[in-house]
């Protein structure tokens, strides 16, 4: 009964901890040819389940990570704290260029078919390498919080295995979703920025505490949603055409 309480706990705390990764893997995907796109959640997700199993079966490797290598201000700099830190500062580069991009070109984002033909392997393997940059960033913390919740193997593996399950049928309902409305895109890279720093002040020794940044995101996504359900019910009908006839 323990095992089964501690595997429903950590699969639940897995797809929490893994929302900020599938907003990522889907704002990513979202540039590449809609035929393409179900194959590069898939792989990405994958990559993510890839990773996480095979730092769990080096669980001595990554506690060796908490280790310090070095002291800056008095401050120990662990292996993880490196880690957590250039992952923050490429959250916060890349959803910046992101918000730029949509901000200031969202009218020039589509090319010639000739050029996203010529293109599409490029930006493929682009986007798939940086999701598995981020998958290892994220990895630390599931991985750490599998750590913490139970020392048998084989539920932190089934638990992983199910969350990625449970991100895989419903990536792309988010993806498209984030698609469909740009200010949910803002939205979401906002909470990658506030993620992004979150990883920094970790890195700096600062621990906060992540249901603060989870609160916050959900707050703000509820009022975003209520204004999307009030612009939507704004919109007016269709003027009549000639020689329609009025409804009675």
């Amino acid at each position: 009964m323990e095992l089964i309480l501690a595997f429903l706990t950590l699969a639940f705390l897995e797809i929490v901890l893994g929302v900020d990764n599938i907003i990522f893997i889907s704002i990513l995907t979202n540039k590449l040819p809609v035929g393409d796109r179900r194959r590069a959640r898939t792989l990405g997700l994958g990559l993510a389940l890839f990773f996480r199993i095979a730092m769990l079966l080096s669980v001595t490797w990554i506690m060796q990570f908490t280790a310090p290598l070095f002291h800056v201000l008095e401050h120990p700099v662990s292996g993880r704290d490196l880690v957590l830190g250039f992952g923050g500062f490429f959250l916060l580069w890349k959803s910046t260029k992101e918000i730029f991009s949509i901000m200031e070109h969202h009218h020039s984002h589509r090319q010639p078919e000739n050029e996203q033909a010529g293109d599409a392997k490029t930006n493929f393997a682009s986007i798939i390498v940086q999701i598995a940059l981020l998958d290892i960033i994220f990895s630390f913390d599931s991985i750490l919080t599998a750590i913490g919740m139970t020392q048998d193997i084989g539920v932190m593996i089934a638990a992983i295995v199910v969350s990625m399950a449970v991100m895989l049928r419903f990536s792309g309902a988010i993806a498209r979703v984030i698609e469909r409305h740009p200010s949910l895109q803002i939205l979401s890279l906002a909470f990658l920025i506030l993620i992004g720093a979150f990883l920094i002040a970790e890195a700096a020794g600062q621990h906060v505490p992540k249901g603060y940044i989870y609160v916050a995101v959900g707050f703000s996504l509820v009022v975003e949603l209520i204004n999307i359900r009030g612009r939507v019910r704004r919109v007016p009908p269709p003027a009549a055409k000639d020689g329609d006839k009025p409804q009675a």
